[in-house]
């Protein structure tokens, strides 16, 4: 059985169980490359190549030749049946597409499918300004798991701008914790440092502001530094286990 496949759904929930009454650990997006482990007739556990996250997804929606050329670079990229005909569906940030045709203002990537050109770049771009991309995100909820428009928890906001980059990072805040080198004695903080606590994830826009998918206040929401560091203790009785710099 051919194993690799590429989702094309707008993008889905990756489960921990077949079920969709299952905790949702992450998602995958549009043109995202996976290895298929097992499947029934509804379900299938994958393990995604960009980040080897494994998970259970819907049995639907995926192809096996797929050459992306462009991916999406706004925070979310409107549907269209036809140039200037839009839909209510959309897709999110970094999801990759293969566009076969296309005239001055559109691209079209499936059947019934144009997106708006002044919503994606090349495939290959890379976004060296990580504050643009965290911000994108300003006010978006907070949902865990989550990793779009629709809802974002901390380690997918960190997460998505090295995906979007092609850039290997991992999904879980434990998982990244290991991955960075560690910088914890430092406590003058600057533009570029990540903080993690256990369980989460903070990305610093300059020395007294950070950014985060904060849960208690249910959005993805710029703070001061000090006070967040001393808020999470106050709250969450934990302390800045590990501070890092972001590097690609």
């Amino acid at each position: 059985m051919q194993s690799n496949f590429y989702f094309i759904g707008n993008y889905s929930n990756i489960y921990k169980k077949p079920s969709s009454k299952s905790e949702v650990t992450s998602q995958i997006l549009y043109g995202e490359k996976f290895k298929i482990l097992s499947k029934n007739k509804n379900w299938i556990k994958i393990k995604t190549l960009f980040d080897n996250y494994k998970g259970f997804i819907k049995n639907s929606k995926y192809v096996e030749k797929f050459k992306p050329n462009y991916k999406v670079s706004s925070l979310k990229a409107r549907i269209f049946k036809k140039p200037g005909i839009g839909t209510n569906t959309w897709l999110p940030l970094a999801s990759k597409l293969y566009a076969f045709e296309q005239n001055k203002n559109y691209v079209k990537i499936e059947k019934n499918k144009w997106i708006k050109k002044a919503d994606i770049k090349k495939v290959n771009h890379r976004e060296n300004n990580f504050t643009k991309t965290f911000k994108k995100f300003l006010n978006v909820k907070y949902v865990w798991g989550g990793k779009t428009f629709q809802g974002i928890d901390c380690s997918a906001l960190l997460q998505i701008f090295f995906c979007y980059n092609n850039s290997f990072y991992p999904r879980d805040t434990k998982d990244q914790m290991k991955y960075t080198k560690n910088n914890s004695k430092k406590r003058k903080f600057k533009k570029g440092d990540i903080i993690f606590w256990k369980g989460h994830v903070a990305m610093c826009l300059n020395s007294k502001e950070l950014i985060h998918a904060y849960g208690p206040e249910r959005k993805v929401i710029i703070m001061p530094i000090i006070e967040t560091i001393n808020r999470i203790q106050k709250t969450a009785k934990l302390k800045v286990k590990k501070v890092s710099r972001i590097k690609y």
